[in-house]
């Protein structure tokens, strides 16, 4: 059994009411004084985070509303030093001598009761770097608390604990808060089977079910003899009556992956009654089961789908048939959307689509476009925005968590940073603004819940090792800059298969950041993105360049090499060679 350490969830403070300001510096969470309450109501908290270079730092600030919804806000606070901010996302700012105001950025200026918004900015200073002690929203004190008024019928015997502990089937808001989280028995023993994989093996990976006799147990390299009841009964066993997650992957649409043939699957483009009737139905029922009614049950649906109707459809360069054949026909949109309501309607199963990436989708038009489709799907075949609990994003990718040398909206030799050759005018530069924006944009334009939470697989996007840059690169021109100090080291963003050179990141967390429901290790470290050389399988998958150590790249990686491992197995198969390199490389460390 493995446990997912317990980080302060943001969600659960605004139940409680409290109020905070934290900062997050060089890795040490820090606590800052809270002012004295005053006389009116507040309705309002916020979380300051900052990542701090020395000279400068990066701010995450979240705002909760416990009042009335509102639309329109201004977050005003004063700093202590001499913090000068020089550029801001998700917000327009100004700033006299220590005084800021921050106001909405038109997309993001509802927010609802207990809903969230956050914004980041960078900025430079020189001396102490203290967090705000007292924060404004709209003229009035943030407190953390909305003040009721006098009770007209005070309680004499109040209940001792408002707000007492879940039992392990009651529905909550965090699934991963307060629980275990469970320990695939086969992928455990692969890893103990490696030099040094003891020192991870008990760690929470997904259960993938990627064929239709994954559900029952087919004895494969992948899933081993047990199927998905098989898993259910030892994740009870494991749970002990205790609060417990039970991770699956759903992954198994028609004509799936349609831009990338070594995760191809079992079933053609037109076969999404199979889809339903034959894979979902059967998973739904067993989920179903009330022998399960404890665990709660998180769902990753269907990774890589919806992205590749926007990035890889025709007009782009990027096109590729299958995808344009996928679109036309609606199948993926048809298929998650029945997924999400199927499944959706049991009470202690947990939706997460599956979003790409900041590499993929990170840019404005890609953004946006991949939101809508994200909300289409939530709307077919019978499904609802309520049956999403939230969004997975980096799912058995590696795009670092973190990237803290550099940042959009600084300006190098004369150059933005969004310029560089690697950003190529990307919104984001890492998983946590990626994943934090997003959600945001689900929620205020899209009408998504404003508790939706998000997951983030750091399974293999640490990059540690003696290639770990220490700080920025030279400041000579902004390509320099930014290579010489970002941390995930692939040729391109765009590179996905059995990485070189990647390693272990963040172990499985609860509630690390605003809106993060948990960093989750989704993809089985260990398991191979598909094979170096064509290898004849009977499960579907196919034979791709991309996982190929001497080819030379694609529109969709601007034509750079693969960076990928050689002698790599099929996919899903163990790969010993990853397995230890990943543990090599592992940030933070292995110990």
């Amino acid at each position: 059994m493995s446990t997912i350490p317990r980080a302060a969830d943001p969600r659960a403070r605004t139940r409680r009411g409290l109020a905070v300001a934290s900062a997050f510096v060089l890795g040490t969470s820090l606590a800052v004084a809270t002012p004295t309450a005053a006389s009116a109501a507040t309705g309002c908290e916020v979380d300051y985070q900052v990542n701090d270079w020395g000279s400068g730092f990066t701010a995450s600030v979240e705002i909760t509303n416990l009042g009335d919804a509102i639309n329109g806000w201004t977050l005003g606070w004063e700093y202590d030093g001499n913090q000068q901010i020089t550029n801001i996302w998700n917000g327009s700012h100004t700033q006299s001598g220590q005084a800021v105001e921050v106001t909405d950025g038109g997309h993001n200026a509802s927010i609802a009761t207990d809903g969230t918004v956050s914004f980041g900015f960078n900025a430079s200073y020189s001396g102490s770097n203290d967090a705000p002690t007292e924060f404004t929203l709209n003229g009035v004190v943030c407190e953390g608390s909305v003040d009721p008024g006098p009770d007209p019928d005070p309680d004499p015997d109040p209940d001792p604990d408002p707000d007492p502990d879940p039992e392990p089937g009651e529905r909550v808001d965090n699934p991963y808060v307060g629980a275990d989280v469970y320990n695939n028995p086969i992928w455990a023993e692969n890893a103990r089977s490696e030099p040094g994989g003891d020192a991870i093996a008990d760690q929470p990976t997904g259960v993938w079910m990627d064929r239709i006799g994954a559900i029952e147990g087919n004895d494969s390299p992948t899933t081993g003899s047990m199927g998905l009841r098989d898993h259910l009964d030892e994740a009870v066993d494991q749970a002990g009556g205790d609060p417990f997650v039970f991770q699956v992957v759903i992954y198994n649409l028609p004509g799936r992956d349609c831009a990338a043939l070594a995760s191809n699957g079992e079933l053609g483009p037109d076969e999404i009654d199979r889809y339903k009737n034959d894979y979902i139905d059967p998973i739904a029922d067993i989920l179903a089961d009330p022998a399960y009614a404890d665990l709660r049950i998180v769902t990753t649906i269907e990774i890589d789908s919806l992205p590749n109707l926007v990035t890889n459809v025709s007009p782009r360069e990027t096109a590729t048939p299958e995808c344009d054949e996928m679109l036309a026909n609606g199948n993926y949109v048809e298929g998650v959307g029945y997924a999400l309501a199927e499944l959706g309607a049991i009470d202690n199963v947990y939706n997460y689509i599956d979003a790409g990436h900041h590499g993929w989708i990170g840019w404005e038009d890609n953004l946006a476009a991949s939101a809508e489709i994200f909300a289409e799907a939530a709307n077919t075949a019978g499904a609802t925005p309520d049956d999403v609990h939230g969004f997975i994003a980096n799912t058995a990718n590696y795009s670092a968590l973190k990237e803290e040398n550099f940042a959009i909206g600084e300006t190098i030799a004369g150059t933005p940073v969004r310029q560089s050759d690697w950003v190529d005018w990307n919104m984001y530069v890492d998983e946590l603004s990626f994943a934090q924006g997003l959600r945001d944009m689900m929620v205020s334009d899209h009408g998504f819940d404003p508790n939706l939470g998000m997951l983030i697989d750091t399974s293999r996007n640490g990059w540690g090792g003696p290639d770990r840059p220490t700080g920025p690169g030279p400041e000579t021109d902004v390509n320099a800059y930014v290579d010489g100090g970002r941390y995930d080291r692939r040729l391109q963003a765009g590179n996905w298969c059995n990485q070189s050179g990647a390693g272990l990141g963040e172990r499985p967390t609860a509630a690390p950041e605003p809106g993060i429901d948990a960093y989750v290790w989704m993809k089985p470290p260990g398991e191979s993105d598909g094979s170096s050389e064509e290898i004849p399988n009977d499960e579907g998958k196919g034979f791709d360049r991309m996982c190929d150590p001497t080819y030379e790249g694609n529109p969709r990686n601007n034509f750079n090499m693969s960076g990928a491992l050689p002698d790599a197995p099929v996919a899903g198969h163990w790969f010993s060679a990853q397995f230890q390199e990943l543990l090599a490389n592992a940030h933070p460390p292995v110990e």
